[in-house]
């Protein structure tokens, strides 16, 4: 925009300096010119009264001396009776010229070589024409002309560069306001929210300052009501989960009411942290530095011990790959075990009872990739089923579970893939990223091409079948 203004301003105080300039200048020249015959004619003029008198060639040489120079003045006089013919001075006009302006009795001008000339008639007491030329020199017209021109110029490039100066000024006081309120729209997109943007500049860009600060503190605002609105949600399931553990503690002995008593108590501890995290508004997400993270392949087993229980009691075939040996991930153990969980639970949820599935765990240069597959019904419409909100379209199917999963896969830059698997259901592929690259915005639907390590590729295929 700065740029944009000073461009516009150079390109219209050139256009009025030249529009000025020249006419001014046309006129200069026009005054010069002016001034050069008006002294040719004082000159003319100053003759005339002695040629009215006297033709005697001694006199008139005498008084044209007097009158100017006498190799730029000449006098021609007609002969006339017994007298013959003068011309005095260097004669510059053509006779044709001369005997025109002798026949016409007005004064006139012709162009002759190195110059011009002024033909001014006078009468003599005889009744005769005489002619006075005056020869005015190209020099004499130009005089003047070049200081003039330069001077004009000079004006109008102090104007231009006035203007431009003034422009730039005024496209700073426009074009900063205009960057702190993109900087702070970069900065709130980020989740800087305590961005906000100084109300200064012009009127536009002032009330443009005033309403995104508005809009940020509503953001914030927001925010915080969706925080405290998820810990109350929370808190609401303490009650019924404390039910649920005095249930569960009665149960008795046995792996059955080992397992309830245990996910009881994992309930527990992810509704503590559900409120801790929207009270304190901490990301759960983000690995804190260089030894932050866990370990793929002990959370893998660990959720498939847990999950196998349940598999036997459906007879459902299960299949483990690739967690023998430490996979490291920049998550939290947390938030891939929450990921698992949901992943193994649409599962158990959405397909018929002995339907088998597998988790392979493959690990790459720069990224592991974590696959659950089944070998039920698959999903008909997959880009939906990632829509927060929307699911897979069955009974019980929000969307939740598949957005948990793409969050935590963005986090790390990667992404989530809903396919079909070789046992001929579906298969999640959740891609989680290990060179640190930027995250995937929020915004993102369907699955984004990135450069595969071709070992990895190549183990898609390996050990995918059930036994």
């Amino acid at each position: 925009m700065r740029w944009a203004l000073v461009k516009v301003s150079l390109a219209v105080t050139t256009m009025v300096v030249l529009a000025f300039a020249v006419p001014l200048g046309l006129v200069i020249r026009e005054m010069a010119r002016d001034r050069a015959f008006s002294n040719a004619e004082r000159q003319a003029a100053a003759v005339a009264p002695a040629l009215s008198i006297t033709t005697d060639r001694d006199q008139l040489e005498r008084v044209v001396a007097s009158a100017g120079s006498d190799s730029g003045m000449a006098v021609h006089i007609p002969a006339s009776g017994k007298s013959a013919a003068v011309d005095l001075g260097r004669r510059r006009a053509a006779d044709g010229d001369i005997a025109t302006v002798r026949r016409l009795g007005r004064a006139s001008t012709t162009e002759v070589p190195g110059g011009s000339t002024l033909l001014q008639p006078v009468a003599l007491s005889t009744g005769e024409i005489a002619v006075v030329e005056v020869y005015v020199p190209d020099s004499e017209v130009t005089n003047g002309l070049a200081t003039a021109w330069a001077v004009l110029a000079g004006v109008g490039i102090a104007l231009i560069v006035g203007s431009v100066a003034v422009a730039d000024r005024l496209g700073v006081r426009m074009v900063r306001p205009a960057q702190r309120l993109v900087e702070g729209a970069h900065e709130l997109g980020e989740g800087k929210l305590g961005a906000r943007v100084p109300e200064e500049g012009p009127t536009e860009l002032r009330l443009a300052a005033v309403a995104f600060n508005a809009m940020a503190d509503q953001v914030v605002q927001l925010l915080a009501n969706e925080r405290e609105l998820a810990a109350d949600l929370s808190h609401r399931l303490r009650t019924p989960l404390t039910v649920l553990r005095l249930n569960a503690a009665s149960l008795g002995d046995g792996p059955a009411a080992e397992q309830t008593r245990a996910a009881v108590a994992q309930l527990e501890g992810e509704v503590d942290t559900i409120i801790r995290t929207a009270r304190e508004a901490k990301p759960q997400t983000v690995a804190a530095g260089p030894g932050a993270g866990c370990d793929a392949a002990e959370v893998v087993r660990e959720r498939m011990a847990f999950w196998s229980a349940l598999a036997e009691d459906e007879g459902r075939k299960v299949r483990v790959a690739g967690v023998d040996r430490p996979v490291r991930i920049p998550v939290a153990r947390a938030d891939l075990a929450a990921a698992l969980d949901a992943l193994l639970g649409n599962v158990f949820r959405h397909t018929p009872e002995g339907t088998a599935f597998a988790v392979d765990v493959h690990n790459g240069e720069d990224a592991v990739i974590v696959l659950v597959s089944d070998a039920g019904p698959g999903i008909a419409d997959p880009e939906a089923a990632m829509a927060r909100g929307h699911g897979s379209g069955s009974a019980g199917s929000t969307g939740l579970g598949l957005d948990i999963v793409r969050r935590l896969a963005e986090s790390t830059g990667g992404d989530v893939r809903i396919g079909s698997s070789v046992l001929g259901g579906t298969e999640v592929r959740l891609w989680i990223q290990l060179d640190g690259r930027a995250p995937v915005r929020r915004g993102h639907r369907g699955a984004v091409r990135r450069r595969r390590p071709g070992r990895l590729v190549s183990t898609f295929n390996r050990s995918r079948s059930l036994p």
